[in-house]
């Protein structure tokens, strides 16, 4: 069951306490930025987590500034579609059962449970949220993505060119690790695996740790075969929405 930190009280609290119940995830940008693009990815990372354990979310984006952008920037970067949260109600939404907001560190915090996110500065897509690249690299922004969830929430993040080129080539390399591992008969994720990867997850999202568990699944030895390997990442995938099998079936 995910658990998150209230930054209104700083205890871990059960993210979505009804179970199956429909869960607003609403998250508060303002401004077309790499800050703001950090709070939506937490809001849609927080909806997979949610609906891999059997809960539906509804995705939700209010602030007063570059709301279009933001939308066509999550887009850009394999989010869930953001719609219109500015006016609603803490209790709006036809069957709602409860909600979460996301805000930007050291923002106003709703009722509700609220999440905070450390802001974040450097590149962001070009031609706001285009997804050709970022604003004076050739970056592809699949990266943006990784290097935003491989720092904790807590902590600030700049998007310079080495954080970007150590993403880049992290993805290009699983990309081509999952590929290959394709090739072989499919194995079951391994339970160990599996536990690994929810209990990071369901711990306050800690993307990091979900991260180092693929590291190792990647740096295993023989007793894993790469069939197993190959769903390890698939799995882990419906979480980090970093398109790790795009070149699955790409050569022969």
């Amino acid at each position: 069951m995910l658990r998150i930190i209230d930054v209104r009280t700083g205890e871990l609290v059960v993210a979505a306490p009804v179970r199956r119940g429909l869960t607003r995830v609403e998250a508060h940008a303002s401004g077309y930025g790499a800050g703001s693009l950090r709070v939506l990815l937490f809001a849609d990372l927080l909806l997979r987590a949610l609906e891999l354990g059997g809960t539906p979310g509804w995705a939700l984006l209010s602030g007063e500034r570059d709301q279009a952008e933001l939308r066509v920037g999550a887009t850009a970067l394999g989010m869930h579609p953001f719609e219109d949260g500015r006016g609603l109600g803490a209790g709006a939404g036809v069957g709602e059962a409860q909600i979460l907001h996301v805000v930007e560190e050291g923002g106003p915090a709703p009722d509700g449970v609220c999440v905070a996110v450390t802001p974040a500065e450097g590149a962001v897509p070009r031609g706001r949220g285009s997804g050709r690249g970022f604003e004076g690299t050739d970056t592809d922004v699949a990266a943006l993505r990784f290097a935003l969830l491989s720092r904790p929430r807590t902590e600030p993040v700049r998007l310079d060119a080495d954080v970007l080129g150590e993403a880049r080539d992290t993805l290009v390399r699983w990309r081509r690790g999952v590929a290959d591992w394709a090739r072989q008969p499919s194995r079951p994720v391994p339970d160990e695996v599996r536990g690994r990867l929810r209990t990071a997850w369901e711990d306050d999202l800690d993307l990091p740790e979900v991260l180092r568990v693929l590291r190792w699944v990647e740096d295993a030895g023989p007793e894993l075969p790469y069939g197993a390997r190959f769903e390890s990442f698939a799995y882990a995938d419906r979480l980090l929405g970093l398109d790790l099998l795009r070149e699955v079936g790409a050569s022969a």
